[in-house]
């Protein structure tokens, strides 16, 4: 498994999406959103994509957000590694003495997988749970 940052196309975008049943965006509006990501990452297996996470935010929040494995590739450690990147880059852009609030929206059902990385529910009756993160450094 390879682990691209920067790197995610609108094509890898759609097809991850597609793949979890997700709904679509127009593509000027999809492209724009990859446009400013602050940071994103794609997972490659075999030269296909099967996972990707991006990160947006100002330098003080910080939103997780598209975070997406393949179904065929679930469950083997490629959202772990994506959440993990995601948040590292954080805390080397988290200034010495600050902090930075990193937040998410889960899936319903997919709470436990966030709050293993050390995320916190915050109950949402819009669509499955906030989630928040505070990185001190």
């Amino acid at each position: 498994m390879e682990y691209k940052e920067n790197l995610l196309s609108y094509e890898d975008y759609r097809t991850l999406r597609e793949s979890v049943g997700w709904h679509l965006f127009s593509k000027n509006q999809m492209q724009q959103a990859l446009d400013n990501s602050l940071y994103t990452i794609v997972a490659v297996e075999n030269n296909q994509s099967v996972g990707m996470g991006r990160l947006i935010g100002d330098g003080m929040y910080f939103l997780i957000v598209d975070v997406v494995v393949h179904p065929v590739f679930q469950k083997c450690g490629i959202g772990t590694n994506i959440m993990n990147m995601l948040l590292k880059y954080v805390e080397k852009k988290t200034p010495t003495g600050g902090r930075s609030s990193v937040q998410l929206v889960a899936e319903k059902g997919k709470e436990p997988f966030y709050e293993k990385l050390g995320f916190k529910t915050i109950p949402n009756e819009f669509c499955g749970s906030g989630m928040r993160k505070v990185i001190h450094k």
